[in-house]
């Protein structure tokens, strides 16, 4: 398992995204499986779809994802030595047997009609993860680390390659139901360069990377496979908060993961123990 730094570089600034990175060995992400599993059975199907936030923070297991040396490799060679992680969260789009419980999650689905719901399937509507960060300073770059094979028939992540030197695009509120996006948002349909994607498709244990300004999305899981990974946000310690009215955010769960953090941006954010 290998890669060249100087060649992820290359390709992040030039195109926006670098895929099918490999990072977790067989055992490693086995591990990873097993101890996902275990919180499945513990929270429900309905929760781990995507409210499992930020629990680096709780999770020894996790936090080791988060600060694994290969996943870092790749993001210092992005964002230099001094990195802050910003958030985490475990995405999963299950089975089509099972969309019925996904769409019960009154935290991910938005329902326009009883008639529209039978046939809804979750998706993630064409957006920029900088819309939602409220950030300064520096990049977000976003991982996607999969536990599971993210191919085309689950619902794998796709990409505008070269859309994060458009600048931010507008958003608004979704027109079909189903969006994943927790505020359920998406760029117009006219802006959005469609005949310029594409797929990124993953074995588990592998990543792909991409700037926060990249356009992207994914279409629903029509297969009978499950697809689970996990989103983790760097950015350089240079990197600061602003305030958006709307959108506030707070960022109780950064950790320092490479390097030294001489700006405390976010110290400010995070509560008092």
């Amino acid at each position: 398992m290998g890669f060249d730094r100087a060649e992820v570089k290359f390709l992040y600034e030039n195109q926006g995204y670098v895929t099918s990175i490999p990072i977790l060995s067989p055992e490693q992400l086995q591990q990873a499986r097993d101890a996902f599993t275990e919180l499945e059975g513990k929270f429900g199907e309905d929760y781990t779809s995507y409210s499992l936030h930020n629990v680096h923070m709780t999770y020894s297991w996790v936090m080791d994802l988060v600060k694994h040396p290969r996943v870092l490799e790749v993001i210092t060679a992005v964002l230099g030595p001094d990195v802050l992680l910003l958030d985490s969260r475990f995405i999963c789009k299950y089975p089509v047997s099972k969309q019925s419980k996904t769409q019960g999650s009154n935290e991910i689905i938005s329902h326009s009609s009883e008639q529209e719901s039978e046939s809804i399937l979750p998706y993630v509507a064409w957006h920029q993860d900088m819309k939602y960060w409220g950030l300064d300073g520096g990049p977000v770059v976003s991982v996607w680390l999969a536990l599971d094979d993210s191919q085309v028939e689950n619902g794998a992540l796709q990409v505008i390659p070269g859309s994060h030197c458009s600048g931010l695009l507008p958003h608004r509120q979704a027109k079909l139901s189903g969006n994943m996006l927790s505020v359920n948002q998406e760029i117009p349909e006219e802006l959005v360069e469609k005949k310029k994607a594409l797929f990124c498709p993953l074995l588990a244990g592998q990543m792909s990377i991409h700037d926060g300004l990249l356009v992207h999305g994914s279409d629903p899981n029509t297969s009978g496979k499950r697809r689970c990974g996990f989103v983790i946000r760097y950015v350089p310690t240079a990197a600061y908060p602003v305030q958006d009215p709307e959108r506030p955010r707070h960022f109780h769960a950064t950790v320092v993961v490479s390097g030294h953090d001489k700006y405390n941006h976010f110290s400010s954010q995070k509560p008092e123990l």
